[in-house]
This record gives C-alpha cells, structure tokens and sequence, in this order.
C-alpha cells in the first residue's frame, strides 16, 4: 500500500505542471514534455535498484552444505557454457544485421541513421535481461532448497525474490532503454516531427525481437530435449527418481530450465513489453495527426506529446506498483497447492488492482484536463482511455487464472488427466495434447473481447486511429505489471531446481516434500506466464500491424527526398520542387527550405493507382517526369485531403503521404480480402506457423534421442545402475 501511495502522489504531485506545448510553437524543448512523462524514467531506475537490493538479498541468503553448492556448482557452469555459446552466434547475426541496417540507412537513405545503433543496443538489453536472470536463478536455486529446511515460506519468499530480479530488470532495462532513446532523438533531432521520432523507436524493437528469436527457441528446443531425453533414460529406461544423481541427464535438465524458462522468456516478454509501448506511442501520435491534421501545429503536437506519453507513464508507475505487490507475497507452512497459488496471485492481483486506480489518475491529468480539443470537436475521453487499459489488465488476469485451471492439480482438467494414466502413457499422451487444445478457447475468447472492448472504449466508432491506440494501450495495460508477473514465471524454474538439488543432494524428506509444492506450483506459474506472453503478444501485434503504416509513411518521405536530391541539384533544390513522378502511382515533392531537412519533403500517393499504370505502360508518363506545381489542387479536411493531379490531360485523386488515413493506405495498395495476393499471403503465414512448430518439435526429438544415447554409453561405462 506504501508503494500504490508514492505512485499516487507522484501523479498527483505533477499533475498541475503546466503543459507549454498547449499554446505558441511547437518547440522540442524541455518544457514542452509533460512533468508525468518523467515517471517513466523514474520507474525505470527504481525498478534496477529494487531488483539489485533483490539480488543482494538473495546472494546473503545461506547456501546450504557443500554438496548442495557443487551441484549448483555445475547446473551454473552449464547454463553459462550454454548461454555463451549463443551469444557467440548471436553476436555474428547482429552484426550481420547492423550492417544492413546501416547500408539501408547510409547508402539507400531509407532508415534513419540511428537504426543500426539502437538496434544493437535493445538487443543488447534483451540479452543482459536473460544473463542476469539466469545468473540469479543458478544462484538462488540450492539457497532454496536450504530455505526450505527452514520453512515453506522461507523458500517460497527466496524462489520468489529471485524471479522477482528477473521480472524487475526486464521491465527497467526496456523503460531505460525507450525513455534514454527518445530524450536523444528529441534534443539532438529537433528537425525531426513526433510521427519521425515515434517511427524511429518503433524499429528498435527489431533489436528485442531477433535477441528473443534465439533466446525463446534455441533455449526452448534446449530446455524441451533435456527434459525429454533425462526423464527417459532415468525415469523410464534406469527406474530411478527424477533428478537422481546417477542420472548423467540431470544437470542437462536443470540447465534447460534456466536458458529456457527464465532467460528464454525474458527475453520473450522484454519484446512484447517494449513493442507493446513503442507501438502505442506511435499509434498515439497517429491518432493526433487524424485528429488535427499534422503534429507540428501548438495543438497538434500537445496532443501528440500527451498521448505519446501514456503509456511510457504508465509502465513507468506500473514498475513501482510490481514491487509492491512482489511484497504481498507469503504463505505459511503447510501450505497446499491451492494455498501457495493464492499468495502468489495477491501479488498479481493486488499489483493489477494498483494499477486500475493509478491509471484513472493518470488518465485524467494526461488527457481530461486541458487536452486539446480538434476542428471536428471529437476528442479522446479520458475514461474511454482508462477503460481501454482495464480491459487489458482484466483480459491478463483472467488469461492467468484460465491457465491455471487447465495446469493446476486443484482443478478438474488435470485431474480427470492423471486418471487416465491407469490406461498407460499413449492415452496421457492424447488426452494432454487434446486437453491443451481445448485450453485454447478462453484465452482465445478473451483477447478478442479485449481488442473489441478496447477498440470502441477509446473512440473507434467515432475516430478509427483512437481506437488501435486503445488497443494498444490495453496491451500495456496488460503488461504493466509484468515486475511481478515475469517474477512468478522466472520463480519455476528456480523452484524447479530447488527440488532437484535437494534430491541429488538427498536432503530429509520434508525438505523434498517442501520443495516439491514450490515445483508444483512453479508448473503452474510458468503456463500462466506464458498464458500472459500470449495473450499481450495478440494485442501488441494488432497494435505493430497498425503503427507499420507509419513505418510506411516515413519510408514513402525518406524515398521522396531520395529522389528529390538526386533529380534537383544546385540552388534550385533549396526552393519549392513540384511533383516528381517515382513510379508505381507515388510521387515526390518539396516545399521551400533548407534541403537538409526531411519536413520539408512531401510525398503523394494515388488511390487510382490503376489508371496510372496504365499511362505508365503506355508511355505517356514516366518516372522522373516532373509536372508543374499548378497542376496540383491540395484537399480540404472535410475531403480527406484528396486533391487532384493532372496527369497526360487526365485528373488523378492523390492525397499527402503525411495525412493519407489508413484506410486511404489500403486502397493504395489494394489491400482487401478479394486480392488473391493478400490471401496467398494469409495462408502462407498459417502454414508457416504450422512449419514451424513441427521444425522445432523435430529438433526437440533428434535431440532428446542423442541424450538418451550419451546416456546410455555413460551407463555402461560406468556399470549398471
């Protein structure tokens, strides 16, 4: 409660500073960035030193007897030898990518020449998120196993802790990294528009993404072929306990569960995490310049700046509101399964229902007092917003709670699954594999509710780019408390491992027994955490697919200023450049100023690109051919901004590439269900997805086998069990 105070009053306590971008020229100054936005930087450092006062806790914490270090001793140096390993091919890839990047960037003047950098730098957080995850993991995992000769609570609360370091470096090494990168952009690129700026960001992603592509798969096909191949060799073929120390499989498996589990879905939820903001902030931007026609006017860019800031506010509270709820987690002994999942899920719920009554303060400051109000009168409301955000929060709980009716041992699915073990592993088998199936429906169910509450919440029926920003903003909401939802998945494998050193270190059975309800329940915490990577990454990538529009709309300005410069030299190029023909229905302009400056570049797109290839084919226009300014009559608002060109005596509809909406995108590129090339497209990707997970269970398979071999020469080597 302390901490849902502090985050309280530091909305309450900049919610009168005055917001300078409301009146006179849109400057990038100081002033003009609302006193809230700073809370995200805030969080962000409130976050690491919470989670370095964590590690500390922990690292103080009683290591056990000297048996219980050296197996820990040798699950840390696996999962080191693996990681390194990883890092070494990812390094090549990144580099590789950096330089394309930088090519695309210097040589064909189609990114900003910052992209290649803070690529390389979100990468390189996304990576040292999972390093220091699972440096904290190996280090936590026998000091629970000693915390558990103490007491059940002992143990929960250091397992906990040590996910809690996991949970709290995601969320403050992607805040940092957002707010460091936009204060940059915004001082040192003071030519550049928000909608410039907010693109940009958008590809850093690309940086979390591929660092996530290795780490979620390389280290998940690792965790799933050493599970697989130790509990057949051991279990099945030998007849020994799990995690038994004559199993040579057994340090191979607590590796796993460390690359996999914790650094694998750090890195998996840092990517949603810092999409889900990115995009939101552009979609944000997007929904000012639907509203007042750009966002370099006074009112257009407060707008701007204030839906910019909401959800980079909001994560930054939601860091502060994690801690608190990773403080509400305890239990007693003799606690069950059900029991320790409660205390677990006070942490969540309480975090989520902080976060409900902070967001209604911040939405209110940000966006019912003194927000700009446009031509057309239509506005955002505040509570829409605010709605559109507790969909989320709600969707993430209830997406939580359905994966754990289907993975807990509490409730029926599980039960009624374990029944029909009487039978033999093939009926587990298909009953599981259907099991999880049908498990589908209630996540599935509930993100579609999400996006459609969220949508019509934030203004969609009214303003359609308000309602992707609510469906963004929703997938913040559902992970803005990822501190403590990234703690309770990062907590299994911890839990995990406790219980196998405790085995392997044969520790008195009530030790084992205590160690086993923390593994029990981390089975349980990891489905829900994934239930969450899931579900936040349905609603993030609708809210990506919708900010690539502007992706596409500054790469159509960057192409017409390519084009200008190298068609217009001399003096000439610094007045006004009527159209130029690029080809393919586009065309370049530039109004009077400095050449140096994208602002000053214009690109126009035609919605009857049809007629156009048909004069281009027939040789009556070019590309490169330029027309006379006279030719161009701009649109008004009420319009669209659809103005007319005239082309080889005909009159063409053309609208601004910087006001074109995005259904004016669609019909450019002809995007509709009718097109066989947008269907080709959709099946493509649903096989794909299909591929892919047979690829990757494929590799688990050849992998597994090669383990249980190994295991198998070890066996007679060294004698039979």
């Amino acid at each position: 409660m302390r901490m849902l105070g502090i985050a309280v009053g530091v909305v309450a306590a900049t919610a009168g500073a005055a917001f300078a971008a409301d009146a006179g020229d849109a400057e990038h100054s100081l002033a003009n960035i609302p006193a809230l936005w700073w809370s995200g930087l805030v969080g962000a450092g409130i976050g690491l030193f919470f989670a370095y006062k964590f590690y500390k806790e922990i690292m103080s914490k009683n290591e056990g007897d000297d048996n219980m270090k050296m197996i820990a001793g040798f699950v840390r140096d696996g999962a080191y030898a693996y990681l390194w390993r990883q890092y070494k091919v990812v390094l090549v890839v990144f580099l590789g990518l950096s330089a394309l990047l930088a090519w695309m960037a210097f040589g064909l003047g189609v990114q900003h020449g910052i992209v290649p950098f803070a690529f390389l730098t979100c990468g390189f957080f996304s990576g040292l998120c999972g390093f220091i995850g699972m440096k904290t993991a190996t280090n936590a995992a026998h000091r629970t196993t000693a915390g558990a000769r103490e007491s059940l609570n002992q143990g929960l609360v250091v397992a906990f802790r040590a996910g809690s370091v996991m949970g709290l470096v995601v969320v403050g090494f992607a805040m940092l990294d957002i707010t460091l990168w936009f204060l940059a952009l915004y001082f040192l690129g003071s030519d550049m528009s928000l909608t410039s700026i907010t693109v940009i960001m958008l590809t850093f992603g690309m940086g979390a993404s591929t660092q996530a592509l290795f780490a979620r798969v390389g280290c998940g096909i690792y965790t799933k072929a050493a599970d697989v191949g130790a509990d057949l060799v051991g279990k099945v073929e030998a007849g020994i306990p799990e995690d038994d120390s004559r199993n040579p499989a057994t340090i191979a498996d607590n590796v796993g569960d460390n690359v996999g589990d914790v650094a694998g879905m750090g890195a998996d939820l840092y990517e949603s995490y810092a999409g889900s903001i990115l995009a939101t902030a552009a979609l944000g931007v997007a929904a000012a310049v639907s509203m007042f026609g750009d966002d370099t006017s006074a009112s257009g860019f407060a707008a701007a700046m204030r839906l910019l800031s909401l959800p980079m506010v909001l994560a930054g509270i939601g860091i502060l509101l994690s801690i608190a709820g990773i403080y509400l987690v305890k239990t007693h002994e003799g606690a069950n399964l059900g029991q320790l999942m409660a205390a677990l899920n006070r942490g969540i719920w309480g975090s989520s229902a902080f976060i409900i009554v902070a967001s209604l303060a911040i939405c209110y400051f940000l966006i019912g007092q003194g927000f700009p109000m446009p031509e057309s009168g239509i506005a955002p409301s505040w509570l829409g917003i605010w709605g559109s955000i507790v969909a989320g929060l709600v969707a993430g709980v209830i997406i939580g709670k359905a994966t754990e009716i289907y993975t807990s041992y509490d409730f029926k699915p599980t039960r009624e699954l374990s029944q029909q073990a009487v039978t033999g592993p093939a009926t587990v088998i298909i009953g599981g594999i259907a099991e999880g199936m049908k498990s589908t429906w209630a996540s599935l169910l509930t993100v579609i509710i999400a996006i459609l509450v969220a949508f019509v919440s934030a203004g969609g029926a009214t303003e359609y780019m308000l309602g992707l920003y609510g469906v963004g903003i929703a997938a913040v909401g559902m992970l803005a408390t990822l501190g403590i939802t990234l703690a309770t998945d990062a907590y299994g494998p911890i839990a995990d491992n406790a219980g196998g050193n405790a085995e392997m270190t044969h520790q008195k059975p009530e030790v084992r027994q205590r160690t086993d309800a923390l593994d029990s329940l981390g089975n349980t915490t990891a489905a829900t955490g994934k239930g969450f990577a899931i579900g936040s990454a349905a609603l993030t990538a609708l809210a990506l697919l919708a900010a690539y529009i502007d992706e596409v709309r500054l790469g159509m300005l960057h192409e017409a200023e390519t084009v200008v410069s190298s068609t217009i030299s001399g003096a000439e190029i610094e007045g006004a450049v009527g159209p130029i023909y690029i080809g393919y229905g586009k065309f370049a302009m530039k109004d009077a100023g400095d050449a140096k400056k994208t602002r000053n570049y214009k690109a126009l797109v035609c919605l009857g690109s049809k007629e156009l290839r048909k004069l281009e084919s027939a040789g009556t226009i070019k590309p490169g051919q330029r027309f006379a300014v006279s030719d161009l009559s701009a649109g008004s608002r009420e319009d669209e901004y659809v103005g007319a060109l005239k082309v080889g005596g005909e009159q063409v509809a053309v609208v601004p590439v910087r006001k074109a909406s995005m259904e004016q995108f669609m019909q450019f590129y002809n995007v509709t269900l009718m097109n066989p090339r947008v269907l080709c497209g959709l099946f493509a990707g649903v096989l794909l997805t299909f591929l892919f997970c047979a690829l990757t269970m494929k590799a688990v398979g050849r992998a597994a086998n090669e383990m249980m071999l190994e295991c198998r020469r070890q066996f007679a080597t060294c004698g039979h069990i």
